[in-house]
């Protein structure tokens, strides 16, 4: 990159960027925007600053006026197609890639764009053509080849299937770190870890010193063998010591070799430069924990930060049941897979794909003002402190992804965390019968997501009922208990960050 006395306008907020600064890559662009004049990369780089400091819908008003401005310019369609598809805008990300292949684009990732829409209208067949077109022009495109894996996986199930084409690119590119990573994600949620650790091994022995496949092999190999994991991790870390997500490994492993004192040091560095990051704070927590400190007990206070409500029917329903029947009607509608997705916490079920805060189904939009004054007396209730909760408490909330979630029997949720939250939630809409009996389908708290050394168990619990909502710390670890019977678990989750 040039020096900073030679850099345009556009690669010094670039440089800002690369640093985290994305609010003062905002402030160095925005006058020269606003007096007019601003070539197209000014235009495009500022909206990508506009991205990284979470205002995508101002980030879309600029690649909209770029668009415009330069008719010609297939990219900046692109660009526009890429935003509106990351703010779920799937038929207005559709239109724009079919101008930018008018416009003469016949890139990789505009396909990929344009796949990504498709999905998200539920149009899968095309999705899934649309993801293959992507690959026709870069064979070893492994986003693309993960996105259609996991669509095929959500459709039908069938891990063989889901990875044919990604076996295929494998086979002439053996070991290629891209694609091994995708393949390894993909079996370690089907259920195959085994599987999964031998896809990253091969991967390791065309690229030993990678850290980023070392990751996840500590993270896979952390349930087997905890030696190896913390081998995995410290390489990683041996090539990349300031990365979170080898910091994040380095902790999971210790913890799993029951040396609590060291994953609380790398947690702490993790936690660093990153301190609201609720999963840096559930890593410190747990290794807390093993170590007797009370520190765990102040964020780990069931009683005081565990909040349940039951919501009122909003304004159009007689009763809270007539409103949830509704309420599962909706949501039915928006469950169109089979199984559970790639990355996510549910096991034998299906989630759906639709950020539930961007929904005009009326019904959905008396869920978010039904909840609104329980999570409003959440966090009245919640007072002010100085822990890592209560003092980023600002009085005021927005929301920051809501979905569903229906479990079949025999589902559950993995225990986890949510990184980017504050508060999480769930909401029970619908319930199988057999949460009357023992803790089946029960929400449980405090059973880590990670192994430990030694094992540490659930500390809470609570019996779901419909209408309920349950409002916790995001850095929690949470999960549920599997349940037999016929019926279905229906519920909706979310998260809410500071206003």
């Amino acid at each position: 990159m040039p020096s900073d006395a030679n850099m345009n306008p556009a690669q010094a907020a670039e440089r800002l960027m690369s640093q985290g600064r994305a609010t003062d890559a905002i402030a160095l662009l925005a006058p020269i925007v606003e007096r007019g004049g601003a070539d197209l990369m000014v235009m495009t780089t500022y909206a990508e600053a506009l991205k990284g400091a979470e205002r995508l819908e101002a980030a879309i008003a600029i690649y909209a006026q770029a668009a415009r401005a330069w008719p010609k310019s297939a990219v900046a369609e692109h660009n526009l197609a890429g935003a509106m598809g990351d703010a779920q805008h799937f038929a207005a990300s559709e239109t724009a890639t079919r101008r930018a292949f008018a416009k003469g684009l016949d890139a990789p990732e505009t396909w990929l764009v344009h796949a990504r829409a498709l999905q998200g209208q539920e149009r899968f067949d095309e999705a899934q053509d649309a993801y293959r077109q992507a690959l026709r022009r870069r064979p070893d495109y492994a986003d693309a080849h993960g996105d259609l894996a996991a669509l095929i996986w959500m459709r039908t199930e069938d891990v063989a299937l889901a990875c044919a084409t990604l076996d295929g690119a494998l086979a002439s590119r053996q070991g290629d770190a891209a694609l091994s990573l995708k393949k390894a994600k993909l079996l370690e949620f089907a259920g195959d870890l085994e599987g999964a650790y031998g896809v990253l091994g091969e991967a390791l022995t065309r690229n030993p010193e990678q850290p980023l496949i070392h990751v996840p092999a500590a993270q896979i190999a952390a349930t087997f063998d905890p030696a190896r994991a913390l081998d995995h991790a410290r390489r990683a870390f041996a090539a990349a010591p300031e990365h979170e997500a080898v910091l994040a490994a380095l902790a999971q492993a210790n913890l799993a070799a029951g040396r609590a004192d060291e994953a609380a040091a790398a947690a702490e560095a993790f936690l660093k430069p990153r301190p609201t990051d609720q999963y840096g704070l559930a890593l410190l927590a747990t290794a807390w924990r093993l170590m007797g400190d009370d520190r765990y007990k102040a964020l780990y206070d069931y009683d005081r930060f565990v909040g349940q409500y039951q919501i009122d029917p909003p304004a159009g329903w007689d009763s809270l049941e007539a409103f949830l029947e509704d309420l599962a009607a909706a949501l039915a509608r928006l469950h169109p897979f089979r199984t559970h997705p790639v990355g996510q916490s549910l096991r034998h079920g299906s989630q759906t794909q639709q950020d539930l805060v961007l929904s005009t189904d009326p019904v959905v939009r008396a869920f978010f003002q039904a909840i609104d004054a329980p999570i409003r007396r959440h966090i009245a209730g919640l007072g002010v402190g100085d822990d890592p909760l209560r003092r980023r408490s600002t009085g005021a909330y927005r929301f920051n992804g809501a979905w569903s979630v229906r479990l079949r029997p025999d589902g559950f949720h993995a225990n986890h965390t949510h990184a980017k939250g504050w508060l999480s939630s769930a909401f029970y809409v619908a319930l199988p019968a057999a949460v009357e009996e023992g803790h089946q389908g029960w929400l449980k708290f405090g059973e880590p997501g990670v192994a430990t050394a030694p094992p540490l168990e659930a500390e809470w619990f609570v019996k779901p009922r419909p209408g309920l909502l349950v409002l916790f710390p995001s850095y929690m670890w949470h999960g549920t208990v599997a349940f037999s019977g016929e019926a279905p678990r229906l519920t909706i989750a979310f998260d809410v960050v500071p206003g």
